[in-house]
């Protein structure tokens, strides 16, 4: 046994424990608090395992719930980036990219260049593997805010047209769930959640 790689291990999963106190804009269903980075990732990779059967064929769901599980780690340094903030987002890549490097070097070489091809390929968005995993991030949301009657949008203007866009992934990668989509977008803004 490498006690060496071992100690890094320890050391990487120790830091990530921090994921449980990155709050983001969007509040669990039932409203008891705001969603963490840890509870998102989980979430979104049980979406991943949940909505396999709609994905592309050539998708490969280990891969993609890899990939929703290692995508925020970065907000540990880089903090959480609101997606309808023009502010925070015009910042974002450059904070997640040395959050990143800094994580990474906790970990022994191998698995280090494995999460941070895994981060890059989801950053990415390009294989139908981080596709899928995006088109999950963004509909993770979605979700939240239609059974939290917006909560992350409260104080802000979000539109109709804002949330497409941000979901249209969805429309591509996920078709058979773009229905739930366009009925969750309509009910926000026939609560008067979302602007036109």
């Amino acid at each position: 046994m490498d006690s060496q790689k071992l100690s890094k291990q320890f050391t990487f999963l120790k830091e990530i424990d921090a994921m449980k106190t990155i709050l983001r804009q969007n509040w669990v269903i039932g409203k008891s608090h705001r969603e963490d980075d840890a509870e998102h990732s989980w979430h979104a990779a049980m979406m991943a395992m949940t909505f396999a059967e709609y994905a592309k064929p050539t998708v490969h769901t280990d891969r993609a719930i890899k990939m929703l599980l290692v995508h925020d780690l970065v907000e540990i340094y880089a903090g959480d980036s609101p997606c309808f903030d023009a502010d925070v987002v015009a910042t974002q890549a450059a904070r997640e990219k040395a959050a990143a490097e800094k994580l990474c070097a906790l970990l022994p070489d191998e698995q280090a260049d494995s999460y941070r091809a895994l981060w890059e390929e989801f950053d990415a968005a390009e294989t139908d593997d981080a596709q899928y995993a995006a088109a999950i991030d963004r509909l993770q949301p979605l979700l939240l805010n239609l059974y939290t009657d917006g909560a992350s949008w409260q104080g802000r203007t979000v539109t109709r047209e804002q949330v497409f866009r941000r979901n249209a992934l969805t429309k591509q990668v996920l078709p058979a769930l773009w229905p739930f989509v366009e009925y969750a977008v309509q009910a926000c803004y026939e609560k008067g959640l979302l602007a036109e």
